[in-house]
């Protein structure tokens, strides 16, 4: 006769399907299934190793149930995270059978799980009443845990002040439950609690939660201490422990010491390489990022999608577009490609490297498109200069009911202002208008400066006007705007009522436009008057844009040693834009020989702007140097420069038409041609007579 110890024994083996289905028909032939305990393992068995409906049936079929089976078939719907089919169950079991300290707590974690806080409540007010349930220390960390995923920490509290000897882990719920409801400096201070009682010792889970607040707070000192209390605990080997300093030195910037731990760590897992890799990612080294992403994947350790992400935002800060595609790859092998956080950092990867084809395909083949993955494309596409593909996609993310937020709001206002389209900009006002967004500074800001753009000055001015209260951005905005339209004086006047009505104080951002509009209107003393201020009332340190101005202000007024005269003076490096500026100053004014100063220093920059470049062979070819305009396109041609094609868009009975420049491969080209052709004819027959550049015979020529 076989006995019943040798079934028990044959259940402790079970490890797999094929060892379940075999013990369970062994079981039936030798009579044991009538047997409530047996029938409790064996369901617990079929609902981890085979399926939870055999479970669900090896239940249903045992003709006596006991405590025990009705905690297994409980425990097999919570694993699943059935947490209401869980519920329901306990509620049955409540009919017919008392619930033990395991059955309670089971049902308390499927509260945890539905975060269903009032369900928790009676299940506390069942145990209340269970005196030998009360005072239960694991039915006791069950309810703080429930309490604290429920958000409700001051209950969370109550169960464990009402404990009279609080175990480690009634402790450790705490501490946890603080930290991940975003009160970290509470949950240090429970800490601090638990060790000044000394009733019990801090696990390694403890730590974990400890130094995931000191993370949160950026406490360097309390997370360096912590670390020494890990070292005299004996717990620097604990891997969980050491990734959570991994962690924590990542996000405090302590890129050096997460070298020095993960180099000493004897044990490693891909959670702690993908630490490193991350710390490395967001902290300034991003070379260091890549390498050892690639040292990982040399060392066979599959990564996992945070390691994935984080090489991807490597490449992304250094445009290393060659590693990009490589770890794109990798996410393609693993499977990782279409998860939507993964795919969005492959998206802006290939943004930021300016392939913006490459980030488009991949976007069509995302099953399930998120607001993070539309607005990763979107705002590349902004980036790239692609400012009607935006559009485009931006209506065809409304279409499929995704909300964009204000900083995508803010590049589609940027996209319309390239576009200089009046129509789309006001569809995305009345957008704005119905969102509730009109209050909203930075789209204010934006809406001005779309309008401006856009040839719309009076309805920049209505926002203007609408919005209460004003600050430094708006003021700038609409000064811009003015300065867009050639109104300088109209600048200056809103300047000077900033400053002196508003008491508004002026920023550099503010100077950059007001000097800007005294260049287009060619107010050169006000223009010198206003730089002066910025540096001596407001002292403001110019930069290279503000230097780009005054040069072009004077350069348009034909004072060319002034102009040559600030750049000498300058305080900051001379970027290539300023003798770009100059440059085309020489152009203007046919000064050859201070030209030549400024190509020089050009070339000299590295500058691979074909503008530049082009630039000079025009004023070359204006004093007929055709040997200088020959080696300048020699130069062009040798350095794989070639100058983007200017574009443009009119808008016509609501309908937007682009035009790109020298275009040969529209269907009507050649009427286009004629039109224009016709057009200069009239022009100057009205006494019209714009820059037709240089004669050169062909084999010289450089369009422009």
């Amino acid at each position: 006769m076989i006995r019943r110890e040798l079934v028990l024994d044959l259940l402790r083996t079970c490890n797999n399907y094929s060892s379940v289905i075999k013990l369970h028909s062994f079981i039936i032939k030798t009579g044991f299934f009538q047997d409530s305990y047996i029938a409790s393992k064996l369901t617990s068995y079929y609902g981890k190793y085979v399926t939870l409906k055999s479970a669900r049936k090896v239940f249903d079929e045992t003709p006596q149930r006991n405590v025990y089976i009705w905690n297994s078939i409980l425990k097999c719907y919570c694993r699943e995270k059935l947490y209401a089919e869980t519920l329901q169950l306990f509620r049955d079991m409540l009919r017919v059978e008392k619930p033990d300290q395991a059955s309670v707590s089971i049902a308390l974690n499927a509260c945890s799980g539905l975060r269903e806080v009032s369900y928790g409540k009676m299940i506390h007010g069942f145990v209340k009443k269970c005196n030998e349930m009360d005072s239960d220390l694991f039915v006791g960390s069950a309810l703080i845990d429930m309490y604290w995923k429920c958000g409700r920490m001051g209950d969370a509290l109550s169960v464990f002040e009402e404990c009279r000897e609080p175990d480690v882990v009634m402790w450790t719920h705490v501490v946890t439950g603080y930290q991940q409801n975003g009160e970290s400096d509470l949950a240090l201070g429970f800490f601090l609690r638990m060790l000044m009682e000394g009733s019990v010792s801090p696990d390694s889970v403890t730590l974990v939660s400890v130094l995931s607040a000191c993370s949160q707070l950026l406490n360097v000192m309390t997370g360096c201490c912590v670390h020494g209390f890990v070292i005299k605990m004996g717990f620097e080997n604990g891997l969980s422990v050491c990734n959570a300093l991994l962690n924590f030195y990542a996000k405090t910037g302590s890129v050096d010491a997460a070298a020095m731990l993960f180099k000493e760590m004897k044990d490693k897992d891909v959670i702690s390489w993908a630490s490193m890799v991350s710390c490395y990612a967001h902290n300034g080294a991003a070379d260091d990022a890549i390498s050892l992403f690639n040292e990982m994947t040399c060392k066979r350790i599959e990564p996992n999608s945070v390691s994935v992400i984080s090489a991807l935002q490597a490449c992304e800060a250094t445009c290393n577009l060659e590693e990009g595609k490589k770890i794109h790859q990798v996410a393609v092998r693993k499977g990782f490609e279409l998860d939507v956080f993964v795919s969005t950092a492959i998206i802006d990867m290939y943004m930021n490297c300016s392939s913006p084809d490459e980030a488009i395909e991949l976007f069509e083949r995302i099953p399930k498109k998120d607001s993070v993955s539309w607005i990763a494309l979107i705002s590349g596409c902004v980036q790239n200069g692609m400012a009607y593909k935006s559009i485009e996609l931006f209506v065809n993310m409304l279409s499929n009911g995704i909300k964009p937020d204000v900083n995508l709001i803010v590049k589609i206002l940027t996209s319309c202002s390239e576009l200089g389209v009046l129509q789309q900009a006001l569809c995305v006002h009345g957008y704005v208008i119905k969102s509730g967004f009109e209050d909203n500074i930075f789209i204010g800001a934006s809406l001005i400066e779309s309008y401006s753009k856009c040839g719309s000055l009076h309805n920049a001015i209505k926002i203007f006007n609408f919005i209460k209260d004003k600050d430094v951005v708006i003021w700038s905005s609409m000064i811009a705007g003015y300065g867009t339209h050639g109104q300088g004086r109209k600048a200056l006047e809103l300047f000077d009522y900033m400053v002196k009505i508003s008491k508004i104080k002026p920023n550099n951002v503010t100077f950059l436009s007001v000097l800007s509009a005294c260049s287009h209107a060619g107010l050169l003393v006000e223009g010198m008057e206003l730089f002066n201020i910025m540096l001596n009332e407001y002292q403001i340190t110019p930069e290279s844009n503000h230097y780009a101005i005054m040069v072009d202000l004077f350069g348009r007024m034909g004072e060319l040693d002034k102009a040559f005269g600030i750049i000498n003076d300058m305080n900051v490096p001379v970027e290539p834009q300023i003798w770009g500026a100059l440059l085309g100053a020489c152009r203007i004014h046919h000064d050859t020989q201070l030209g030549e100063i400024a190509a020089t220093n050009l070339f000299l920059s590295d500058s691979n702007h074909a503008g530049y470049y082009i630039l000079l062979s025009n004023m070359c070819a204006l004093n007929k140097d055709w040997d200088n305009v020959a080696k300048v396109r020699t130069m062009i041609n040798g350095n794989n420069m070639s100058k983007v094609h200017g574009q443009s868009a009119i808008e016509v009975n609501s309908e937007v038409h682009s035009f790109t420049a020298n275009d040969r491969f529209h269907p009507q080209a050649e009427t286009i041609r004629r039109l224009i052709r016709s057009m200069e004819g009239i022009m100057r027959g009205e006494s019209y007579s714009g820059d037709v550049g240089y004669h050169a015979d062909d084999s010289l020529k450089v369009r422009l």
